[in-house]
């Protein structure tokens, strides 16, 4: 799987979990992450995949065709195909979603774990890894606003994890980007967003590069500060 799946099928909350499926799946299909026309994996490596039994996982899939975002084909080829929605990714909708308690709730994790995954990546990464790194940032400062953003941000930061060379922080940035991921890189998006965004990834792989631990986790820490401020921000006024 490339990053952008790895993040789509982590495993789900343990809680509502058929809400939650849907909500993933739903989500990765209106954000780009998931194609139109793509094949989901079979409903056995699905529900493997998601942390689900295959009952909650066809309970899902049978709202997501009910909401017109997968189509079901029988036969020889057949399986669950994604339709893509007539309307991009509803930032206010989810919003509403989400109080701005649990909003900050979230930030904080994530702040704290993006915060040591960078600080560990300036102290462990290799030559390799912060290649990696400039070519997702070169990537990323020649593509316009929309889906493709969408994964390259993603993965950049699943990348400053994995340089970590820690297993369980890449596996926690992966369920993160899961659950708060699409509201950041929608918050990301916006125009008066963009240029600072552009900035702190260039800032944090600057410090990575340069064994700044201490300056690699100010910066990944302020970076999901400052778009959980703007998603309160955000809420609030709604």
């Amino acid at each position: 799987m490339d990053s952008a799946h790895l993040v789509v099928f982590a495993p789900v909350d343990n809680t509502a979990r058929v809400h939650a499926v849907v909500r993933r799946l739903g989500d990765a299909i209106a954000l780009g992450l998931l194609a139109d026309g793509e094949q989901l994996p079979s409903e056995t490596d699905l529900s493997a995949f998601l942390g689900v039994s295959t009952v909650t996982l066809r309970e899902a899939l049978m709202a997501l065709r009910q909401q017109g975002l997968i189509e079901t084909r029988r036969g020889r080829g057949g399986g669950s195909f994604v339709r893509a929605p007539a309307r991009a990714f509803d930032l206010d909708e989810r919003l509403r979603s989400l109080s701005a308690e649990e909003l900050r709730d979230l930030g904080d994790h994530y702040a704290a774990i993006a915060g040591a995954a960078a600080r560990l990546a300036a102290g462990r990464s290799l030559p390799g890894d912060v290649r990696r790194l400039r070519r997702s940032l070169e990537e990323m400062a020649g593509a316009g606003s929309g889906n493709g953003m969408c994964r390259l941000d993603g993965r950049l930061h699943l990348e400053v994890a994995a340089a970590s060379q820690s297993g369980r922080l890449t596996r926690e940035e992966i369920r993160l980007q899961a659950e708060i991921g699409p509201l950041v890189w929608a918050v990301h998006e916006l125009p008066d967003q963009r240029d600072r965004v552009d900035a702190e990834h260039a800032r944090l792989i600057e410090a990575i590069e340069a064994a700044d631990a201490a300056g690699a986790r100010d910066v990944a820490e302020s970076h999901v500060s400052n778009a959980v401020e703007r998603l309160i921000e955000r809420r609030l006024a709604l």
